[in-house]
């Protein structure tokens, strides 16, 4: 019976889980979706950061609230002839609050990237969170660490050796062909 009592509480384990799941998506419809996106509000304003903000809500309790840098031209172009160029289109990166599956939520960082140009490195994620622990101090700090971070991207040069900016790209022509 001693063995009886050890799966009984890992039952009772597994069932507050799943209540906690149903709790925390509550959380998120209820009051946490809108303090997030009010208090990224209030930064963006305070602060002057050109950003927009976008919930995501296509998938029930798989919500998320994006804040976007945007897109713009990168300044790099393609020529394709003498006539025609290819503007390469830069996209300048978010930061994401995401639902998962458990009613959880993710923080991430996607970093910028140039169409065309290279990878896109994987997105950084900030932490996962209980609904309950996501106060002001805390979207604020994640802000701070996000902007920390596309500034890094954006003022990449040799003086870190080991940073990495997700660009893959090779400028040296591959080989000739045998035929050409």
């Amino acid at each position: 019976m001693e063995d009886l009592r050890n799966l009984k509480r890992k039952v009772e384990q597994y069932q507050e889980i799943l209540m906690n799941t149903t709790k925390y998506r509550q959380e998120w419809k209820d009051s946490l979706r809108q303090t997030i996106h009010q208090q990224l509000e209030a930064i963006i304003r305070e602060t002057g950061l050109e950003a927009s903000l976008e919930t995501k809500d296509r998938v029930e309790n798989l919500e998320g609230i994006v804040l976007s840098l945007g897109q713009t031209r990168s300044g790099i172009s393609e020529k394709v002839n003498n006539e025609v160029r290819r503007h390469l289109i830069k996209h300048n990166g978010s930061l994401v609050y995401q639902q998962l599956f458990n009613g959880k939520i993710v923080v991430l960082i996607t970093y910028p990237m140039i169409e065309g140009y290279g990878d896109q490195q994987p997105p950084h994620t900030i932490g996962i969170y209980r609904p309950e622990e996501i106060k002001p101090p805390f979207v604020l700090r994640h802000m701070e660490e996000f902007l920390k971070e596309i500034t890094i991207w954006e003022d990449y040069d040799d003086d870190q050796p080991t940073q990495k900016i997700g660009f893959n790209m090779n400028f040296i022509d591959p080989a000739p062909s045998p035929e050409g």
